[in-house]
């Protein structure tokens, strides 16, 4: 007896899924390796330089405590 020459992609190892089962299984597998398609064909956004990079001139949050009103100058 040969390998058939097409083997399954799926095998049902332990009991006996109905029909509506194993459709559900290969609709989510299709969809999660259509989304891992896809990822994988964007792009990464693109880092701002450093010279763009805005994130520098943000201060630091305000601490709540004694005299911190004289910090909210700094």
């Amino acid at each position: 007896m040969s390998a058939p020459e097409n083997p399954p992609h799926l095998a049902v190892v332990r009991g006996e899924p109905t029909a509506e089962e194993v459709a559900v299984l290969t609709a989510v597998l299709s969809a999660r390796a259509a989304a891992a398609r896809r990822a994988a064909e964007e792009p990464e956004p693109e880092r701002p330089s450093g010279w763009r990079d805005r994130s520098r001139e943000l201060r630091a949050p305000l601490r709540p405590g004694p005299g911190t009103w004289r910090m909210s100058t700094r």
